[in-house]
């Protein structure tokens, strides 16, 4: 019979830890469970040593040539899905998806990962070796998985996920054509006027000797510098671009950065609740299936790709090993809507907090649904609007100075 390591939470607050003797993971939690202990830490004995064997044999760089499009590899995680639910053994589900017929990058990459799992891989690391387009937060999500024994169900979170995204990239699409046209027609115009016409009533207008008004001169200064300096302007801006991905790609820049984007008027919402709803759902499945709580925090830490909230869940992490309950760990990081720490405190009393998350998360699920509607609804108004503003204001000026110029003309 297996032995097992564990940190545990006593009733009066306290930690607790040491080592017990049970047929299974599930009989360690119910034995730990039964002396009135909450458990955020529970291994098998050798475990991380044989996690990390299986690490090494599926090391090294994902092959380039099993390049997955995003729709490839939302039809590979639904067929992988499917044939999981139907009592399929995964070894056996991906030789059937190897076995296409039209023998895609999807035969390949269930060929690579097949083979990775005979070799002693677990199925994360088998994913991100056999193909580049896994990211680290599918193939962590994949972990937690296997960590709780819901490969199935963490797919088919993935596929709601994933399906949710490309609708959101579709959407946006749409939104986007007619007031991309716009403002294509719009640019255009002004390069026409800005290359051609604007010179020329230049010329005429100086030769009237009429003090023109601030706005057309600006106008006209614009036109000029742009002209003579637009490849400087070029230069800058691609400095400008290449220097910011710099800043913000790693340290404080790239924390500052992930911050900032959750604070943006109108796609901050957005991220904030996916990631409500993504933490809700995926700390609710780990612990329906007696995963612990610390290594519960851990996969969906990495599994998260912002920076930022990366550390929010180290803090979360850091106190609830020190023996503090979940909502007052998140309550301390103010970054939690107060709702989703009153269910947690409520799922904390009851002793059933997978179920208060489950509920929780399908609360952000139509909470994100609304937020998208209303994104993809801003959107066309704002760009025609910016068009009609920029357009309008180059019509300003040049109305502004024929009309000072006409008014100083000399009357017969």
């Amino acid at each position: 019979m297996p032995f097992f390591v564990y940190q545990a939470l006593q009733a009066g607050g306290g930690k607790t830890s040491g080592e017990l003797e049970a047929l299974s993971r599930q009989d360690a939690f119910s034995k730990l469970r039964q002396q009135n202990l909450q458990p955020f830490s529970l291994a098998a004995k050798g475990a991380e040593a044989a996690e990390a064997a299986a690490a090494a044999a599926a090391g090294g760089p994902a092959s380039g040539e099993n390049t997955l499009n995003r729709a490839q590899v939302l039809l590979f995680t639904e067929e992988l899905c499917e044939l999981l639910e139907a009592g399929l053994k995964l070894d056996r589900a991906l030789q059937v998806i190897e076995q296409r017929q039209d023998k895609s990058s999807l035969s390949g990459v269930a060929a690579s990962a097949r083979q990775s799992l005979r070799e002693g891989a677990t199925f994360s690391a088998a994913l991100k070796k056999a193909s580049p387009s896994f990211s680290d937060l599918y193939c962590n999500m994949v972990k937690a998985g296997e960590a709780s024994g819901t490969v199935s169900k963490i797919l088919k979170r993935q596929v709601e996920f994933l399906t949710m995204m490309g609708d959101l990239q579709r959407r946006v699409t749409s939104a986007l054509i007619y007031p991309s046209v716009i403002f294509s027609a719009g640019i255009a115009l002004l390069i026409i006027f800005m290359t051609f016409l604007l010179p020329q009533l230049t010329a005429l207008l100086g030769k009237t000797g009429q003090s023109l008004p601030f706005a057309t001169r600006m106008l006209i200064g614009t036109s000029e510098f742009f002209g003579s300096y637009w490849w400087a302007v070029l230069i800058l801006l691609a400095a400008g671009i290449l220097g910011f991905r710099h800043l913000t790609s790693k340290g404080d820049g790239r924390i500052w950065w992930d911050r900032t984007k959750l604070q943006l008027p109108i796609f901050g919402p957005l991220l904030r609740m996916r990631f409500y709803a993504q933490f809700t759902q995926t700390l609710s499945t780990l612990l329906n299936n007696d995963v612990s709580l610390m290594q519960s925090m851990q996969l969906i830490r990495n599994a998260t790709p912002n920076v930022y909230l990366q550390s929010q869940l180290e803090r979360i992490s850091e106190n609830v090993q020190d023996g503090a309950q979940l909502s007052r760990a998140i309550q301390r990081v103010q970054f939690f809507p107060p709702t989703m720490i009153d269910i947690i405190q409520v799922g904390e009393t009851t002793g059933d907090l997978g179920t208060a998350l489950e509920r929780s998360a399908k609360s952000y699920d139509k909470q994100l649904s609304v937020v998208i509607e209303r994104v993809t609804a801003l959107i066309q108004p704002m760009v025609i609007l910016m068009v009609a503003l920029f357009v309008g204001l180059v019509a300003y000026s040049m109305i502004t100075g024929i009309l000072t110029t006409v008014s100083g003309l000399p009357k017969r």
